[in-house]
């Protein structure tokens, strides 16, 4: 998973490691709930339970605290991810995100139909929610156990499907399975939303004003009678994400060095402070909260919402009720048609191609571990339904989906490997392109052990980092190491990276490319024409042929055609490094690349 985002990883990590505990909690509530013991069981999610701040109290029973206290939290959790997908993720690129929002909506539609023509009338036929949320940590796990060994794109794809669940979950819950509207606490909610929107415009950084004011929406909304899920995902998507700012990182760096020098208590807490500061409350919020969410909230709610009593013939009245089977099927084969159909009618339209390294059979292998439901739809199942049989009959529904749409999953991944060769769902892991001394920037003998490719961007200040790692690594390994510089312009971030990269090739049509690459990491921040060819002047080039270089086809050629590289090598930020031929997972620094760079010797 090396071309995500640090964030990114540990979002999906975290996850798919608590599918397991989600899982045990779910057959411990099972277990429990049909046990002799099965009436304690009922009876401890209707403890009353209070907490009362200066004479104001809220009170509710266990099971509420649940699933209307706990899972607020799951959902500002999802919320804080939402938003950091649409500022820095996959979501902050219209073209990258079409497709996840097509099928997504697919996947919506498709279940609600299904489920509306097989339930009864009457009560049952306001369950159509239930059916149309995926469980993402359950899901992720399920594509551990029975997807394809190496499956990070289609991680990626379904994660930002399920974002798009998410947030159309929460607004059925709030516009259709929320309680009479108070209005007075309904205007101090937006009121509350208008101070969370205004503490990131202004960029506040401590996360304890963040924290207060969310509390206090989720108290206002839960007075509002709106269902505390709005005030979760709500303050999580004004909660906003940025990167670090080039130079937030080197104030961060200066203080960390002065702290190296002088060990002190107050210069420690500075160099804290700015570290925090440079990093996004977003970020900070979801690494504090995401393991709690994912670890105890969302096995606790499972472990308060699948403790069906199956004995007495219940179990045989579900699997022979419309309802059970509306659930199903409406989670099970809608998620499957809406999300798979859609998706190869997006391809087949010709509006858009599947995401690299993706095929159709991956696409329909996640589309039906999709129609795991579960957290989200048991959460709809204890607002839609008041009868509780009804209940019951819909839960066992949401449980049989999750175990059917995980060997649906198994068999459609296994058949797409089997007879389309569709196996891995992952970026390209692999050097495309041989490294070539007579057209590569090598430094170091041609015949070194050694290998290191880099495809790097003169403006990204993490590749001016990674010069000084190359430096270091060159240093170590003396004439044992090949390094190589490939050009990975990113001119959507970068605006001048592209220019540095055509100076670079023209400055290396007249044997002086190092030099030029050397002066433009050292210069990041002037790289306007007149700089570059500045720096072609200092280093005493032949300007006019330079200029003629630098504005001719056949360098924007050469360039082009280390980007086509990139992308056919799985590269899809700088920097990214290859040992050998193959595309390095993990941090880059000295350390880790010098061990990786050793372990490649002994392959």
């Amino acid at each position: 998973m090396a071309q995500l985002s640090v964030p990114a990883r540990q979002f999906l990590s975290t996850e798919a490691g608590s599918a397991g505990l989600l899982l045990a909690a779910a057959v411990a509530a099972l277990i429990w709930a049909n046990s002799p013991w099965s009436d304690s069981y009922t009876d401890l999610w209707h403890h009353g339970a209070s907490i009362a701040v200066a004479g104001h109290a809220i009170s509710m029973d266990l099971g509420h605290w649940v699933n209307d206290g706990l899972m607020a939290l799951f959902f500002f959790v999802v919320g804080l991810e939402v938003r950091r997908e649409f500022s820095l993720g996959e979501l902050n690129s219209p073209r990258r995100a079409a497709l996840p929002m097509a099928a997504a909506l697919g996947g919506l539609v498709v279940p609600a139909l299904i489920y509306v023509a097989l339930a009864p009338g009457g009560e049952a036929a306001q369950g159509w929610g239930v059916v149309i949320g995926t469980d993402t940590a359950f899901m992720l796990g399920a594509l551990a156990v029975v997807g394809p060994t190496f499956a990070t794109q289609l991680r990626m794809f379904l994660l930002t499907l399920t974002v798009i669940d998410d947030i159309v979950a929460v607004s059925v819950i709030g516009i259709f399975y929320s309680d009479s509207i108070d209005v007075p606490a309904l205007i101090v909610m937006f009121v509350l939303v208008g101070v969370l929107w205004l503490l990131s415009r202004l960029g506040v950084w401590r996360a304890a004003a963040y924290g207060a004011a969310g509390v206090a929406l989720w108290i206002a909304t839960l007075e509002s009678g709106l269902h505390a899920s709005i005030a979760g995902m709500l303050g999580g998507l004004l909660v906003a994400a940025h990167a670090p700012s080039r130079e937030a990182v080197e104030r961060v760096a200066r203080r960390f060095r002065a702290f190296r020098q002088s060990p002190q208590v107050e210069v420690g807490r500075s160099a804290r402070l700015e570290l925090q500061r440079a990093v996004s409350v977003n970020e900070r919020l979801q690494m504090s909260l995401h393991p709690w969410v994912s670890y105890l909230v969302v096995p606790l709610f499972a472990f308060a919402n699948a403790g069906v009593d199956l004995l007495d013939g219940v179990l045989t009245e579900a699997l022979t009720s419309r309802i059970t089977w509306a659930v199903v099927v409406g989670l099970v084969v809608g998620k499957l048609l809406g999300v798979g159909l859609t998706s190869l009618g997006w391809v087949r339209a010709g509006i858009g191609p599947l995401p690299q390294g993706i095929r159709h059979g991956h696409v329909f292998g996640g589309a039906a571990l999709s129609g795991i439901g579960f957290t989200v739809s048991l959460l709809i199942v204890g607002l839609a339904f008041k009868d509780p049989t009804v209940r019951d009959e819909a839960t066992v529904g949401v449980l049989l989906a999750a175990v059917i749409a995980t060997a649906l999953g198994w068999v459609v991944f296994k058949a797409a490997a089997a007879l389309r060769g569709h196996t891995d769902a992952d970026l390209p892991r692999f050097l495309d392109r041989p490294v070539d001394p007579s057209t590569d920037h090598v430094r170091g003998p041609a015949d070194a052990p050694f290998t290191l490719v880099e495809y790097g961007d003169f403006e990204c200040p993490f590749c001016a980092r990674a010069t000084g790692v190359s430096v270091e690594l060159r240093a170590k390994f003396g004439d044992q190491l090949r390094y190589v510089f490939r050009h990975l312009p990113l001119p959507d971030v970068h605006p001048r990276s592209e220019l540095a990269a055509y100076a670079a090739v023209a400055a290396d049509a007249q044997g002086r490319f190092w030099d030029m690459h050397d002066l433009l990491f050292a210069h990041q921040d002037r790289l306007e024409f007149e700089d570059v060819v500045g720096y072609a002047a200092e280093l005493g080039l032949d300007m006019e042929t330079f200029l003629d270089d630098l504005d001719s086809e056949k360098t924007a050629d050469r360039v082009r055609a280390d980007v086509a590289s990139a992308e056919a090598s799985g590269a899809r930020g700088a920097p990214t490094f290859f040992i050998g031929d193959r595309r390095h997972i993990g941090p880059h620094d000295t350390r880790t690349l010098a061990a990786a760079l050793r372990a490649s010797a002994e392959e």
